[in-house]
C-alpha cells in the first residue's frame, strides 16, 4: 500500500469534515431525511468517528426500516467500537432483509462482516434476482466515478440507488441546472455506493483541469 503523505491526508480529512458539516446541515434542515442521516453516518465513518456514525445510521434505520445498506455500515461501525452483540443483531437483521429482497451486493457485504467477526450466518431463503442483478452494460456516468461504478456496482444495486436518488431529488428539491445541486446529488450517490475517496478525487481533479 502506498503511504499517504501528510498533505494528502490533511486534504482528505478537510474534505471529510466539510462533508460532515454539509450533511449535518441537511439533517437539521430536514430531520426526516433518511438519506441525509445515511450520508452523515458514512462521512463519520470516513473520519473514524464511529459512535457518531452509529447514531446517524440508527436514525436512518428508524426512518427507513428497509435501508439494509445502513445496517451493513452501522454493523461495521459497531464492530469497530467492540459492541459485538449489537453488531451481530443488526447484521443478522440486515442479512435477512437483504436476502429476502434479493439485494445480493448488500447481502454479500454483510456476510463478509459476519464471517470476519465469527458470527454464524442466518439460514434464510434468498429471493433470486438473477435477471436483474447483472453487470451494467456501460458506465452510467462519465469519468473515474462512472468507471468505478461500472466495475463494482451491479444493475440491481444501481437500481436501488436510482430509487434513493429520486427520493433525494424530491426531498431536497434539487435543480440540476445548478452546479451545487448536481454536487449534492453526486455526494449522496458517492456515500450510498461507497465510491472510494481517491476515485472521487481523481474525477474532480480531471473535471477542473
Amino acid at each position: 500500500m502506498t503511504p499517504v503523505s501528510d498533505s494528502t491526508y490533511n486534504i482528505q480529512m478537510s474534505e471529510t469534515l466539510d462533508k460532515i458539516e454539509r450533511f449535518q446541515n441537511m439533517t437539521e434542515a430536514d430531520p426526516t431525511n433518511d438519506m441525509a442521516h445515511f450520508s452523515l453516518g458514512s462521512a463519520y465513518v470516513d473520519a473514524s468517528q464511529y459512535e457518531d456514525a452509529v447514531s446517524s445510521f440508527n436514525r436512518c434505520i428508524e426512518l427507513n426500516e428497509e435501508m439494509t445498506r445502513a445496517m451493513e455500515l452501522c454493523g461495521s461501525a459497531l464492530l469497530q467500537l467492540g459492541q459485538t452483540e449489537s453488531a451481530e443483531a443488526l447484521l443478522k437483521k440486515g442479512y435477512e432483509q437483504a436476502a429476502s429482497r434479493g439485494e445480493m451486493k448488500v447481502k454479500e457485504g454483510i456476510a463478509s462482516l459476519m464471517n470476519g467477526a465469527g458470527f454464524p450466518l442466518p439460514e434464510v431463503e434468498t429471493v433470486s434476482k438473477a435477471q436483474n442483478a447483472k453487470p451494467l452494460d456501460k458506465a452510467p456516468l462519465p469519468g473515474a466515478i462512472g468507471n468505478w461504478i461500472l466495475e463494482n456496482v451491479d444493475s440491481e444495486m444501481w437500481n436501488v440507488w436510482i430509487g434513493q436518488g429520486t427520493k433525494v431529488i424530491n426531498e431536497l428539491r434539487l435543480d440540476f441546472s445548478r452546479e451545487e445541486d448536481q454536487k449534492a446529488y453526486e455526494d449522496y450517490m458517492i456515500e450510498f455506493l461507497g465510491v472510494p475517496s481517491e476515485v472521487v478525487e481523481e474525477d474532480r481533479k480531471a473535471s477542473t483541469s
